[in-house]
């Protein structure tokens, strides 16, 4: 039996994450976790304000970052991609925060597009083993500070838009109000046209709901079952929410815009189900990688 050790660090705006995985090659290819540690930095309080990343949240990225150095050192990790994504992508110093980190901590790191992270996450888990060939899918990934929305019809995707709606960018009241216009009118045309008859959700919160609401690996979840949810969030306090159900400080917050953007796709496309395949850009990075490692080692046989 094969085994790779393969890395991913996903940048975000409301958190940086490392991930890392076993690649195990028997009669099949199993992915499986090693390592997941989560910093719930937020970037993007920072940038979706001033439209800068501050000196303390750019020292606390950079020791994270040296930190993960280490941690890829020690599970003798053979290749690693590092991603930024809607926070860097606007922050006027990313560059100068991209410099810092590459001479503290020796990691290159990588700014994507909205549409490619969207395309990096579906490479994740059989997304597309979960939707029946015939029937149009709404792909929703909601992030700290953006939301990629892809359309997938009779099996093959037609359209993608990334807005900036995320639920550390809603949090800080800096979503400009054209933006949720123009994502409303988006759906209302999708709806129109092609009749998505479920949602396929991905993110840190839509996994914690999933988990919530004691739904078992590939149940869905219900329109009814999250608005309800939302409707008795709302009701409590942060503090609250933390109390009584457990919810970390960095999550009890967050849950509720996203909540918001689901229960806005849902209403608007009039879809009851929604798929949650719980991956993440973390989990999509590594089978990409996967796959250049694949073909890197086919190269050198010849």
């Amino acid at each position: 039996m094969n085994r790779e050790t393969l890395a991913a660090i996903d940048i975000g705006s409301n958190a940086i994450r490392l991930l890392i995985k076993y690649v195990e090659e028997n009669v099949n290819v199993d992915f499986k976790k090693a390592a997941f540690i989560r910093v719930p930095i937020r970037l993007g309080e920072d940038v979706f304000k001033s439209g800068y990343v501050s000196l303390e949240k750019k020292e606390k990225l950079g020791e994270a970052m040296l930190a993960f150095t280490h941690l890829m050192t020690t599970f003798n990790v053979r290749t690693f991609r590092a991603c930024a994504t809607s926070a860097m992508r606007e922050a006027q110093n990313g560059n100068e925060v991209i410099e810092y980190i590459r001479e503290k901590s020796g990691l290159n790191i990588e700014i994507i597009s909205g549409k490619e992270e969207a395309e990096t996450i579906f490479e994740a888990g059989d997304i597309a083993g979960m939707m029946r060939t015939d029937k149009c899918y709404i792909y929703v990934d909601v992030g700290g500070g953006s939301t990629e929305v892809t359309i997938y019809h009779n099996n093959r995707k037609v359209l993608s838009e990334s807005f900036p709606l995320g639920t550390v960018r809603m949090l800080s009241d800096a979503v400009d109000k054209k933006e949720w216009k123009r994502f409303k009118k988006w759906l209302e045309d999708i709806e129109e046209m092609y009749r998505p008859v479920a949602i396929v959700g991905s993110g840190g919160n839509i996994n914690k709901v999933h988990k919530m609401l004691g739904k078992k690996n590939k149940e869905t979840l219900s329109f009814i079952e999250i608005k309800v949810l939302y409707d008795e969030l709302k009701t409590m306090t942060y503090e609250e929410r933390m109390e009584n159900l457990g919810l970390n400080n960095y999550r009890a917050d967050v849950i509720m815009p996203a909540l918001k953007i689901f229960i806005t796709v849902a209403k608007i496309c009039k879809t009851d189900e929604i798929v949650v395949p719980k991956v993440g850009l973390a989990d999509g990075i590594i089978h990409l990688l996967y796959k250049d490692v694949k073909e890197a080692d086919s190269e050198n046989k010849k």
